[in-house]
């Protein structure tokens, strides 16, 4: 619910728990004055004390107060030029070769349901309570006009921003930082998280007290990355898994992105997401209008836990689209780790053969089907098929995966082209280069210039051509390089700094096309394995490879930081074969089992391999997931315990909507001489019910604030309870 109230000329945003409040001051500026627990009423802009600040400006309109100043003033949307020294959220070079940008509030509306982005992912307001509130302010002098736009979807506690500039000036106008959410907070010590990492070890959760300064979190690779992610929790000192305040930011958006956090000289705070304004810089002539992408925002005071279960619920029904946002996925394998290049027909039909008869579901082929790919050096951006390895094409293969009734599904990377391949002959203006500058590689490929329609055509065409050509159910979207030599031959020398951004657009340009023309087709995104994990993507693939890294134990780590803010749902997970490529570990294939259950679910190796106990093993695997599957999927994700600090085991648990069911896993990290018997507290079960637990009954009461006594395991051995209400 969005009030007006204009006596005190506050706006005020209300979803089930929490309330966010602005005010616009009587100088014409918005001013930010809440966001929190739930209020009944009240114009917080009491809590605002201004006082006479050295070095703090005054602006001409307040004469004399020296209090009043936008260097100390909590504002909805910062500019720069006018006295506010801190991160500003937008910033523009005038035709006059200023940089001032002094934003007053001009209007404001609120409409029934949720605004829509063109041409960008933004969380949708069908099936739920949802407003949306546009507020547009100016720069009187230069014609610079910005509309914050607020969408409020009350049943997830979520608020949603994004931000449209427009120039209705008379002169161009170079936009060079447009932030799509800027949040200052008032008086307070805070931690701040963000999920750091790396390849093979993404989204790390990383806690730090924020002191002075500014704090940031980003990406330049061009894609969102390994090694950070957009999405960053201020949180109390004092926050935990289960108590405490957290106000949490996600950026809806797969490219350059910049988190920030700045802690000013006065104690206060201000959180900005967007994206990155490294080599951004956009040309916005008279008349035309930029749109920042979406950042999505929750608050609780129930911990990190319910923070993360208000962005799984909102994610996996008003993010992810299409007939699988809330469907069980098909359970399949795939071929890579078992082949690698190394396959033709009758290999890829012998390993979908041996799945077949254990109850995997779908076969997906992976890299190497297409072009002269049989290594990494050529191939990509031919998208014809090997006809050495594929006799007659897709088609005869489909079939006879069908045959033995399991979906066929295929690997593809249509954003890359290697040099050794038929198209970067014949357009070698079509890959990223900068003129008289050697190029620089990525695993032995160049990157496409997606800036460009005939690119971008050529691709569409080539998928669209693919998935006709076969029965296709799914496709693997991988991405396995970063952005250099980013320079377009498309664009002149004065739009170079809008390449990166254009170049996210195309990619969701083809993604939707293929949407909207292959409504049933399932994709799962992929870049390296999570390097580019995040709601933008989201919005189009309704999963994502979590990591290259299959180790079971490694996973505990890598699920349990993306947990924070993705669903279980969209985690591609599977059990893989030992020892493991990267880590060269050995873990049992029941405690495989579990961890990938935490996930997508499938497999990664050639069941041929296996042995007749082995395989009877997979066929438990499968058919305790068939059973579970939706608790996993449209359940409460709980972590247990944190892998990162919990030297002995790690648990998490699902537990159904209604609380009648739950999953609960348990993996030992590590095993000691003469240790104690551990105790395991479940979370979510609905403390008047009695469930059963492994024959036995227990009060949920008992089971979340007693225990259960764990058995004594092994070094990475798991056990997996299934608990049903009594």
């Amino acid at each position: 619910m969005i009030q007006y109230d204009p006596q005190r000329r506050t706006i005020t945003l209300h979803t089930r728990s929490t309330s966010y409040q602005m005010k616009i001051d009587a100088t014409g500026v918005l001013l930010h004055t809440y966001y929190g627990e739930k209020l009944r009423k009240g114009d917080l802009s009491r809590l605002i004390c201004p006082e006479d600040r050295g070095f703090s400006p005054n602006p001409d309109e307040v004469g004399m107060d020296r209090t009043w100043s936008l260097d100390t003033q909590p504002q909805e949307y910062s500019s720069s030029g006018v006295g506010d020294f801190r991160q500003p959220a937008l910033e523009a070079d005038l035709a006059d070769g200023s940089h001032i940008v002094d934003l007053r509030y001009v209007s404001h509306t609120v409409a029934e349901g949720k605004y829509a982005l063109e041409g960008l992912p933004a969380f949708y307001g069908e099936g739920v309570t949802a407003q949306t509130l546009t507020v547009e302010l100016q720069d009187k002098c230069s014609g610079l006009t910005v509309e914050l736009l607020y969408g409020v979807l009350e049943e997830y506690d979520m608020i949603t921003r994004a931000v449209r500039v427009r120039n209705n000036g008379a002169a161009p106008i170079r936009l060079t930082r447009v932030t799509s959410a800027c949040l200052d907070f008032p008086v307070g010590n805070h931690d701040f998280i963000t999920l750091g990492g790396a390849y093979a070890r993404e989204r790390e959760p990383v806690r730090t007290a924020l002191t002075q300064g500014v704090h940031t979190a980003g990406s330049v690779r061009g894609s969102s990355s390994h090694q950070q992610n957009p999405f960053l929790v201020l949180c109390d000192p004092d926050t935990t898994e289960d108590t405490g305040r957290c106000w949490a930011m996600a950026l809806v958006y797969s490219g350059n992105f910049l988190a920030s956090v700045e802690h000013t000289q006065f104690h206060e705070t201000r959180m900005t997401m967007g994206i990155h304004p490294f080599h951004f810089c956009w040309q916005l002539a008279p008349g035309e209008t930029f749109t920042a992408p979406e950042a999505a925002m929750v608050f609780t005071r129930q911990g990190l836990g319910h923070m993360s279960r208000l962005f799984h619920r909102a994610i996996r029904l008003n993010l992810c689209r299409g007939p699988w946002k809330d469907a069980r996925r098909p359970i399949l394998i795939n071929n890579w780790e078992a082949t690698l290049f190394d396959f033709d027909a009758d290999k890829i039909y012998s390993i979908a053969r041996a799945a077949s008869k254990v109850g995997v579901e779908m076969m997906v082929m992976d890299d190497g089907w297409f072009g002269q790919r049989n290594d990494d050096f050529g191939g990509l951006g031919d998208w014809n098929v090997n006809q050495e390895k594929l006799p007659g094409g897709l088609a005869p293969l489909a079939e006879r995966i069908k045959g033995l009734g399991m979906k066929f599904g295929i690997w593809v990377e249509p954003e890359m082209v290697n040099e050794n391949s038929d198209l970067y002959r014949a357009h070698p203006d079509w890959a990223f280069q900068a003129p008289g500058r050697p190029v620089t590689r990525g695993r032995y490929q160049l990157v496409l210039d997606l800036t460009r329609a005939e690119v971008r055509q050529y691709i569409l065409d080539n998928l669209r051509t693919m998935l006709k050509s076969a029965d296709i159910s799914y496709v693997k979207w991988d991405m396995n390089r970063s952005l250099t030599d980013v320079w377009s031959a498309g664009l002149p020398a004065e739009r170079q700094g809008e390449v990166y951004h254009r170049f996210v657009l195309g990619v969701y340009e083809i993604l939707e096309a293929l949407h909207q023309e292959f409504p049933n087709l399932l994709i799962e995104g992929c870049s390296g394995g999570g390097g580019r994990f995040d709601c933008g993507m989201l919005y189009y693939t309704p999963q994502i490879w979590c990591s290259d890294n299959t180790d079971a134990m490694d996973r505990l780590r890598i699920q349990y930081g993306t947990s924070y803010c993705y669903p279980c749902c969209t985690m591609g997970a599977h059990v893989s074969a030992v020892p493991n490529g990267l880590t060269h570990r050995s873990t049992p294939l029941h405690t495989r089992g579990v961890v990938a259950a935490a996930g997508t679910f499938g497999y990664e190796l050639d069941l041929n391999e296996l042995s007749q106990e082995e395989l009877e093993e997979v066929a438990v695997q499968i058919d305790a997931f068939r059973s579970y599957w939706d608790v996993v999927m449209r359940g409460d994700y709980y972590r247990l315990t944190d892998p990162f600090r919990h030297e002995s085991f790690c648990a998490w648990m699902h537990v159904s909507p209604d609380r009648e069911r739950a999953v609960v896993s348990v993996v030992q990290t590590q095993r000691h001489a003469n240790p104690v018997r551990p105790l395991l507290r479940m979370k979510g079960l609905d403390p008047d019910k009695d469930y059963l637990v492994e024959g036995k009954v227990y009060g949920g009461d008992e089971l979340m604030y007693a225990g259960l006594a764990l058995p004594f395991l092994d070094e990475c051995q798991a056990v997996q309870y299934q608990i049903k209400a009594v």
